[in-house]
């Protein structure tokens, strides 16, 4: 699938049915800020799951932290007990896997879920850690200076924004 033929919604669609037999009643859902957290938020009301979602910031476990800096994430949060419960790890858009990999970091500082299954709306491959999803809506091919990110409009619906590098 090229970058222009990428339908955020529809996307969003696939999701929905490929998450849907990887959660059971004690699932967790936790949205990778930001992207990430809109869909775990609209994945937990059309799952019609009870509670409430997490977001999770991959900001403190980062290791590209000197060049960076501290990122504006919102901090993680994680209204639920984490351990012993099987946690839905919903990101938008994976690229090398350095991110889960500080995400599932920082879940860890919370307890020791009972597994951690991850789940992408788009994959871009570039992969520098061994990482994989559970299930991914759409693998793309983008210049790795691209920057592919979830937006999300006023109605809540979604849309890409892409930026080529330089």
């Amino acid at each position: 699938m090229t970058v222009n033929q990428l339908d955020a919604e529809a996307l969003y669609a696939q999701l929905l049915a490929g998450v849907r037999p990887l959660v059971r009643p004690d699932t967790a859902l936790v949205g990778v800020w930001s992207g990430g957290a809109w869909l775990a938020e609209r994945l937990q009301r059309d799952l019609g799951l009870e509670g409430e979602h997490g977001v999770i910031s991959s900001a403190l476990h980062r290791d590209d932290f000197s060049q960076r800096g501290m990122s504006s994430a919102d901090p993680t949060r994680l209204p639920f007990t984490v351990d012993g419960r099987p946690i839905l790890l919903i990101d938008d858009v994976l690229y090398t896997g350095r991110t889960t990999r500080a995400v599932i970091n920082e879940l860890f500082d919370f307890g020791r879920p009972a597994s951690v299954t991850l789940a992408v709306l788009v994959d871009r491959g570039g992969r520098e850690l061994p990482i994989e999803p559970a299930f991914t809506a759409a693998r793309i091919e983008v210049a790795p200076d691209d920057r592919v990110r979830l937006a999300r409009d006023a109605a809540g619906r979604f849309s890409f924004d892409i930026q080529e590098g330089d």
